[in-house]
């Protein structure tokens, strides 16, 4: 299936150091009005399927990809997008957009990815699962079925069927992570998948705040 992205590059006088979180959070604040932007439609209700809107801070840089009516949406309001409050005020001195149609579909071959942000690949539920296992291998064929499952999560908030059993093979880093102001377990790393994944796509939880972002190698 094609999807339509955007991505929006706000270059700014200053890098930025804050977490895309305060990213988000400023952006959702300004255009409080759109529900995809900040993921809520009131103090009670809360969308809770794939992220369209996703905030990133790459190299000092804040980006906003989005995601079908997210994309025009990220189009829409990318012209009052002048200055970012967090940490610290930030001017935004140029603007990038990129635009493509990108087919997310299984692939012939295997794509190597890297994560450059830490992916939460384990939650509550799973967390004492993984932590009691007995031997490395276990824990990798685990860590590579939970990746599997996230693929599969992204691809039904989609509207994507996926026609083939998935496989990943994989290296990763153990890390510690912040998210929601809780210390959790993330990881870094790479895998390797049949399956085509746009770039700066996130997986896993926190994909809305900018974890567990994907590149191609």
């Amino acid at each position: 299936m094609k999807v339509n992205i955007s991505h929006l590059i706000l270059k700014t006088d200053n890098p930025i150091n804050c977490q895309a979180s305060k990213l988000r959070g400023h952006i959702g604040n300004k255009f409080i009005d759109h529900p995809l932007l900040h993921n809520h439609y009131s103090k009670e209700k809360y969308l809770y399927s794939y992220p369209l809107i996703q905030y990133k801070v790459i190299n000092g840089q804040a980006s906003i990809i989005g995601i079908e009516e997210g994309a025009d949406l990220i189009k829409e309001i990318s012209s009052d997008i002048k200055e970012l409050k967090m940490d610290k005020h930030y001017i935004v001195e140029e603007k990038i957009l990129h635009e493509k149609e990108f087919d997310i579909n299984t692939s012939n071959k295997e794509c190597h990815y890297q994560f450059i942000s830490p992916w939460i690949g384990l939650n509550t539920k799973n967390y004492h699962t993984y932590v009691n296992m007995s031997s490395w291998k276990e824990s990798k064929d685990f860590l590579n079925k939970i990746l599997v499952g996230n693929i599969l999560s992204m691809c039904k908030g989609l509207g994507i069927i996926v026609n083939r059993r998935l496989f990943v093979h994989s290296y990763f880093n153990q890390t510690k992570v912040q998210y929601k102001s809780v210390n959790m377990i993330g990881f870094t790393g790479e895998f390797k998948v049949k399956f085509k994944i746009p770039d700066y796509l996130g997986l896993g939880k926190g994909v809305s705040q900018g974890y567990g972002t994907v590149v191609q190698i």
